[in-house]
């Protein structure tokens, strides 16, 4: 199965996720707005989600994934099986631990993330519980990380990609009956999101440690041993910890400065979670089927298979994050108005939240690029090169957002991320290239070029459709709002995708047949 056809299958379902995620969103901002209840839930949402991206995604994506395909490839299912359970019995014990530090020490951890809290004791006192009913969701997902690890190494993508439809599926119901009860705005409504949130991990476990069971391919658990399979995935995972989590830590920054300005946690939240789409289904899905494909072809392929590899995989990504971004940009307001403005969500709510959106939105190429330079250094091993550079980035994202917020506010915590992201990206192509890792060919530039002009037109055709269709957009009636919106991101997609098929900046049929076939991209 090609690389682009295994992105469409982990891209598809991502994307069919975030889609859900946003009705979630939508429902969400109506029920809970942007209050102190607010506030406190996604703040206690975060550290759960925090502690997943550094541990689950991090760690797994680093280190587990090139060490389980390595020994299938070389030792068959027994020696897979066998470091899978010896990994398996030391994270287990390692996640109670740090489930049961967190569940103890909540009020240290709250007080960590949001010290704009402690002033307001209401507020800090939700956050904290909210904190206790969501953690064990760090200990489902780590699980369901690893599940997920093995069976992309066997080349079964869609289970894993499909799992976390389930979170968004639970808290959309615990979202209706929010309404049904009549709970709108208040603790209430947090709570029951919360104890949800926790539901919807044991969910996902489900879902894929089944799937491993129904391939044939069951773990057992086992008595911890720190042995050599522990060792190495240790070793790697480390580091993996840290740059894996980059994005993730800073968030986490932005964050804790941003609970010094009322509603800034909010505004921030709903922002990130508009260009989570792109980078979930590009960035994510990219990165997810990359790896265990230049894993092998490392030990198995020339460096100039590996470079074409690379280069395509990066020109896909861009044909579909370069226009995302400049629609980001050109229609913020209109997207979040659609989007979010009802209930107790405002119209300054509005206008806070796209100016994060654009700030977010200028470092989402660099994001993505991030996910697909990444494998090339996990492929072979290698962590400690993107930790030490993504310590950097964080080093910069600290400075930028404290030197940036007592003159924008929570915009330059957003700016200062896209910073980060893009001084990450330049050191890891870099440091690519300079190993001789990678060498972009002329293809790659000439198409980057063409990609970034179709962008442009495209973002120049969102801003006259937007003029002419604005007084539907700011509609009382809803559906129409949704309707004029989603007429126009279709009208910006097709002015794109003219553009980019007159200049030959994406050859359409050459996707195609990747997608319905088993060829190479080429």
């Amino acid at each position: 199965m090609s690389l682009v056809k295994n992105f469409v299958t982990v891209g598809g379902a991502t994307l069919s996720s975030r889609l859900l995620g946003f009705v979630r969103d939508v429902f969400m901002a109506n029920m809970l707005g942007s209050g102190p209840i607010a506030d406190a839930f996604f703040v206690a949402f975060r550290l759960p989600n925090l502690f997943r991206r550094l541990f689950a995604e991090g760690a797994f994506s680093s280190a587990f994934v090139p060490l389980f395909a390595r020994a299938l490839a070389e030792g068959g299912k027994t020696s897979a099986r066998a470091l899978a359970e010896d990994i398996l019995a030391v994270f287990l014990l390692t996640l109670v631990i740090v489930t049961a530090l967190a569940e103890i020490g909540a009020p240290w951890l709250v007080g960590v993330l949001a010290p704009g809290f402690i002033d307001e004791p209401q507020k800090f006192a939700a956050a904290e519980f909210m904190t206790r009913v969501m953690f064990p969701y760090l200990a489902c997902m780590s699980l369901t990380a690893m599940a997920a690890g093995m069976l992309q190494s066997f080349g079964r993508f869609a289970v894993a990609a499909f799992a976390p439809s389930l979170l968004n599926v639970v808290l959309v119901a615990a979202l209706v009956l929010i309404w049904w009860e009549n709970w709108a705005g208040t603790p209430e409504a947090a709570y029951t999101l919360s104890w949800a949130v926790c539901i919807s991990g044991v969910a996902q476990l489900i879902a894929v440690g089944g799937s491993l069971w129904w391939i044939g391919f069951p773990v057992s658990l086992t008595r911890p041993r720190y042995n050599d399979n522990v060792r190495r995935f240790v070793k790697l995972g480390i580091p993996g910890v840290i740059s894996g989590g980059i994005t993730q830590i800073n968030i986490v920054v932005g964050t804790i400065i941003a609970s010094m300005q009322a509603s800034a946690v909010s505004w921030l939240y709903f922002a990130d979670r508009i260009y989570q789409l792109p980078l979930g289904v590009i960035g994510v899905a990219i990165g997810v089927v990359l790896l265990p494909d230049l894993t092998r072809r490392v030990r198995t392929e020339s460096a100039e298979s590996i470079f074409h590899t690379q280069n395509r995989a990066l020109e896909f990504a861009m044909a579909l994050t370069l226009p995302a971004t400049v629609a980001l940009c050109a229609i913020p307001y209109s997207i979040m108005h659609v989007l979010f403005e009802r209930g107790a969500f405002t119209a300054a709510d509005t206008v806070a939240t796209a100016d994060a959106l654009i700030a977010f939105a200028a470092g989402l190429p660099a994001f993505v690029a991030i996910k697909v330079f990444q494998p090339s250094f996990y492929a072979r091993e290698d962590t400690r090169t993107p930790t030490v550079q993504g310590g950097i980035s964080v080093a910069i994202n600290v400075a930028a957002s404290l030197a940036l917020f007592p003159f924008i506010g929570h915009v330059g915590i957003a700016a200062a991320t896209s910073l980060a992201a893009w001084v990450n990206a330049l050191m890891l192509v870099i440091e690519l290239h300079r190993r001789g890792h990678f060498r972009a060919d002329v293809l790659l530039v000439r198409r980057l070029v063409l990609l970034a002009v179709a962008s442009l037109l495209m973002g120049a055709a969102l801003l006259l459709g937007e003029s002419l269709v604005d007084a539907h957009l700011r509609s009382d009636r809803e559906l129409i709002q949704g309707l004029w919106l989603l007429g126009l991101c279709l009208f910006g997609m097709a002015v794109y995708g003219l553009a980019t098929v007159l200049t030959g900046a994406v050859d359409i049929r050459r996707y195609l047949k990747a997608i319905v076939t088993r060829g190479k991209v080429g």
